[in-house]
């Protein structure tokens, strides 16, 4: 048998149907993360989809409790031999909230709906979708091979993504020997565009923190005191301009990251950022001056302005509000320290004469990582998938986004080879969430081509990745 067969095999797979009733078995497990009442349900995709499907691809499975309040988690593995590559793959069995009632023609989100080349389903495409192709590419290959796949599997599945992967880093940390692999591969988040396969090697960090100041206890009339009293609203948007300027420049000193590598640039170069049907209008001038869109997303550091919150704004009154708050988010690449974010905003307040704003980190950071470009892993993977899919795949050296790519490569100390199976106008995270058919059945085959090449040549990049 063969590589072709392997492919031809995926995409059979997806053609008559095996795929969608395994996708469909998926989304009709109800597993919001983000709402407490739902905790019980999410062993649940473990039990009743993701074990069974493991189990018939010769996968030995274990569910592993998370740290206290934490979701569970999955371990599978599925050994060959010694002396073979092992790959590490990853997926999240949660989702985000439904919002029943809310989706075009009222269609539930708990069921996949095809509508053309769309099938609709809450996590069609975040994130069991693409954990189910990368699933469901390895069959073929071991059909191809006389049932083997020419090298090891190990598996972590978790229930927790949607709220900041509790528990992920330490489960991987206590259970390092049993997850030790040769390489991660795994897929989330979009495509650079529906038609363009898309590899990338890491996330930015998300840095999240709240900026308050609070001058007095009650509001005050603004006819009788306005003029007399200081308006921390006024006070507060004039901090963060100075922290971010009119064209939206990042200006405080401790969060601009070191200058954009040569092999990072001469990657990002090859990407377009926007353009695809859905997106929105790209604004050229906003940002870090002097970088492309694309440098801006994928290799700099930007700070955004969450929400602002002063007095009532649904009912306006009259009256000096007496405290006035506002959520920043600072996405950062690799070479910026969090650590040393929140004195760097204190100190830059101070520096222009503002005291008195707090500054509270308001939720746990993912880390920034990225692989090294010139990683034999990287050239390896666009080789593979340029080959069966006839296309040159866009390279992102990190996702724009964040996600806890962290716990693979720096508690697991892995390469990771992200690639993912959505595009950019998937709807995750609201209503209307699809996959594109035609992307889902092309990765596929992509993905049954990556693992047939592992099987042929994972040792020699082992050794290439290893000198």
């Amino acid at each position: 048998m063969s590589r072709d067969a392997a492919i031809a095999g995926a995409h059979a797979y997806f053609d008559d149907g095996g795929f969608l009733a395994d996708l469909k078995r998926r989304v009709a497990i109800p597993s919001e993360s983000q709402k407490p009442e739902r905790m019980p349900i999410l062993e649940t995709y473990f039990t009743e989809a993701a074990i069974p499907h493991l189990r018939e691809l010769g996968f030995a499975t274990r569910i592993v409790e998370g740290p206290e309040g934490c979701g569970p988690f999955l371990i599978g593995e599925r050994h060959e031999g010694d002396g073979l590559p092992t790959v590490l793959t990853y997926g999240h069995g949660d989702v985000v909230r439904g919002y029943e009632g809310k989706w075009i023609d009222n269609l539930s989100p708990w069921e996949v709906t095809i509508k053309g080349d769309r099938w609709y389903g809450r996590g069609v495409a975040d994130n069991k979708g693409q954990h189910a192709i990368n699933l469901s590419a390895l069959a073929p290959v071991m059909a191809a091979r006389g049932g083997r796949l020419g090298f090891n599997v190990k598996v972590i599945l978790e229930m927790g993504e949607e709220v900041g992967s509790p528990g992920l880093r330490e489960v991987c940390a206590k259970h390092k020997t049993e997850l030790a692999a040769d390489v991660l591969i795994a897929s989330d988040g979009p495509r650079m565009s529906a038609a363009r396969p898309t590899v990338f090697l890491g996330s930015r960090g998300s840095f999240n923190f709240d900026l308050e100041l609070k001058l007095r206890d009650g509001g005050h009339h603004s006819g009788n005191w306005g003029g007399a009293l200081r308006n921390p609203a006024s006070v507060l948007a004039n901090a963060i301009a100075t922290m971010i300027d009119p064209n939206g420049k990042n200006l405080v000193e401790g969060l601009r990251p070191p200058p954009i590598s040569n092999a990072v640039r001469a990657a990002i170069a090859d990407l377009v950022v926007g353009g695809n049907p859905g997106d929105p209008e790209i604004d050229p001038d906003w940002g870090e001056p002097g970088l492309t869109t694309p440098e801006r997303v994928f290799g700099w550091n930007t700070l955004e302005v969450l929400s602002y919150l002063a007095g009532n704004p649904d009912i306006p009154v009259n009256a000096i509000p007496p405290e006035a708050r506002a959520t920043l988010q600072l996405r950062y690449v690799v070479g910026s320290d969090p650590d040393t974010f929140v004195e760097a905003i204190e100190t830059h307040l101070a520096k222009h004469g503002f005291t008195g704003i707090t500054v509270t980190p308001s939720r746990s950071a993912f880390a920034a990582t990225r692989l090294d470009p010139e990683n034999p892993w990287v050239t390896w993977a666009l080789a593979s998938i340029a080959k069966t899919s006839g296309k040159k795949p866009a390279l992102l050296p990190n996702l724009g986004g964040s996600l806890p790519n962290d716990a693979f490569s720096d508690v697991l100390g892995l390469p990771t080879i992200w690639v993912p199976h959505s595009y950019p106008a998937c709807s995750q995270h609201a209503p209307n969430e699809h996959l594109l058919a035609p992307v889902a059945r092309e990765a596929l085959g992509i993905m049954a081509g990556l693992f047939w090449d592992l099987g042929e040549n994972g040792n020699d990049i082992i050794k290439a990745a290893r000198a």
